[in-house]
């Protein structure tokens, strides 16, 4: 976690959890001088931000305040729900931490004349000794690893990032540091999937905002027609509950279709796929959107569908049109479409992609 600077400045991202401030007491002990950031990307945050102020006020740090709403609302919502209504599933944080959170982190640290910024994420920074190049590495903890949410992170972010949470083996680890400190929020529970829709209700959310589902056909792979559905984006691949219907035995979503608003239903045999396609490519050190790196091309990797996926072996190929083509050794199970495949080599995320299509073993594609 140590950097080489007389400028030991540090700006933080600080929500009033326990793994932001378990990130400051790290810091801290390093011999870092943290100023916190709070920033909030949807109104009426208040309450956060009193969480914010007390964890501050107990660490003995400054609190920077950020109103982000605006630009979240624009860039990320928007494409949250504009995805979900063309039946694919995204992943906003994806997004959310290169163009707003972290690009907030670095502009208050050039306000305030800080070397370095940090965050609360179970991930690791390092530099490649030969070419330079800053990668996000997998953290310690294998079931708090969030490297896969930073694969999109540019170098001007990467170069200056501190993830002191990287070196620590567990949440209860962390627990244990918040409380022998003697933090406040040493038992805080851990925030939502979504922070910006707390009851975990996007569909309604959507309403809210004026983006209605519209009710289409349920089909089975032949195209025949099962049924009524309740638009788009109440389902996702995989799905087996909620679909409304019962069918005698247990149904999945196989496929969505945007243009023709309609559902593929099956028994779950064709989830799964052995040949995934992604664009809108990212790789550290090359530029962003143009493909695989040709000295990538056959390169055997550790590739992850999803953020809970368990990374599996799979080669990687360049493919027309600046998509690339990762063919899985062992078929993997409801690649959705909209979601990040990302891959590794070793414990360093080199790169990814947005899913944009697989194939079923032996069969056709699903775009």
């Amino acid at each position: 976690m140590t950097r080489m600077s007389t400028n030991k400045k540090v700006i933080l991202g600080l929500s009033g959890g326990v793994d932001s401030t378990a990130a400051v007491l790290l810091l801290q002990k390093a011999g870092y001088q943290v100023t916190g950031l709070f920033f909030s990307v949807t109104e009426n945050r208040e309450e956060e931000h009193e969480k914010a102020r007390e964890a501050a006020a107990a660490l003995g740090i400054p609190l920077l305040y950020r109103e982000l709403s605006a630009p979240f609302r624009e860039r990320i919502v928007s494409y949250f729900c504009g995805e979900y209504m063309k039946g694919r599933t995204p992943n906003p944080c994806v997004l959310c931490n290169p163009e707003i959170k972290f690009r907030a982190l670095q502009e208050a640290a050039e306000e305030e004349g800080a070397s370095f910024i940090a965050t609360g994420h179970y991930a690791g920074v390092e530099q490649d000794s030969s070419t330079g190049i800053w990668f996000p590495v997998r953290g310690r903890s294998q079931a708090k690893d969030q490297s896969y949410m930073l694969y999109r992170l540019p170098q001007d972010i990467l170069s200056r990032l501190l993830l002191p949470l990287g070196e620590m083996a567990s949440k209860e680890e962390v627990r244990a540091l918040a409380k022998a400190e003697g933090a406040p929020n040493a038992d805080a529970g851990d925030s939502q999937e979504i922070c910006f829709i707390p009851d975990g209700d996007y569909v309604s959310y959507m309403e809210g905002l004026g983006f209605r589902p519209q009710p289409g056909f349920f089909l089975d792979r032949e195209g025949k027609v099962l049924g009524k559905h309740r638009g788009l984006p109440h389902y996702t691949i995989g799905q087996r509950k909620g679909l409304g219907l019962a069918f005698g035995k247990p149904m999945y979503v196989e496929g969505l279709d945007g243009e023709a608003n309609t559902v593929t239903l099956g028994d779950g045999e064709g989830l799964l796929r052995k040949a995934v396609w992604a664009e809108q490519c990212f790789f550290h050190g090359y530029p962003q959107n143009t493909g695989l790196p040709a000295a990538y091309e056959g390169l055997e990797v550790l590739g992850k569908i999803r953020y809970a996926a368990t990374p599996a072996p799979a080669v990687l190929r360049g493919w027309e049109g600046g998509r690339l083509l990762a063919e899985f050794r062992e078929a993997q199970r409801a690649p959705a479409p909209g979601q990040s495949m990302v891959f590794y080599a070793g414990d360093r995320v080199i790169g990814g992609g947005i899913i944009c299509g697989s194939e079923v073993r032996g069969g056709s594609v699903n775009t």
